[in-house]
């Protein structure tokens, strides 16, 4: 069986926690749900801060939501450059030792002191899907894209949950590399 996995491109963006989402925005504030993303229960909000770090300001930061138990902005590489911060490549929720930023709402301003990342590409699915593939939680695979500007991305982190619909997350800079569009379908190696 072919194991293919369609593409969605990761935009910056930041995701806070409540009491940080109440300093930004004041207090017993909610996010506004924009858009649905891939992710059950994981949305677009409507609210946007700006993100300043020692050389520069990022404005207009989307937050995603629901709210997280810490805040964790995801930034490309050139996003970092542009703040004058280096994020490391990570994965998701490991933000211990990253730099810190500034950030800016309209009832308020915060600064996290660690938070900032590049996040590593990875693979969301099912439980159903994950068995279909003969994949579990945290196994590594290569996934190869077609096209005039095809590659094939090693390092590919899989993660399974119930909560998962499968699709595969890059950032805007990978997915330009490869002229990744969202929705465009790869195949796991």
């Amino acid at each position: 069986m072919e194991r293919t996995v369609p593409i969605g491109l990761s935009n910056k963006h930041i995701h806070v926690s409540q009491a940080d989402l109440e300093a930004l925005f004041g207090k017993g504030y909610q996010l506004t749900p924009m858009k649905d993303l891939s992710q059950p229960g994981q949305y677009a909000a409507e609210e946007k801060v700006d993100i300043v770090g020692p050389k520069g300001t990022l404005k207009g930061v989307r937050i995603l939501g629901p709210v997280r138990p810490e805040t964790q902005l995801e930034v490309s590489i050139g996003d970092g450059f542009c703040l004058g911060i280096k994020a490391p490549l990570r994965n998701s929720g490991d933000i211990a030792g990253t730099p810190g930023v500034k950030i800016i709402g309209p009832a308020g301003e915060i600064e996290i002191k660690e938070g900032a990342i590049v996040a590593a590409r990875h693979i969301h699915m099912s439980t159903e899907e994950g068995a279909a593939y003969g994949l579990k939680d945290k196994d590594v695979v290569c996934v190869k894209m077609d096209g005039p500007r095809g590659l094939t991305f090693d390092n590919v982190l899989v993660r399974v949950s119930p909560n998962f619909k499968l699709d595969m997350h890059l950032d805007v800079e990978e997915g330009n590399a490869a002229g990744a569009k969202n929705g465009q379908i790869a195949t796991i190696l």
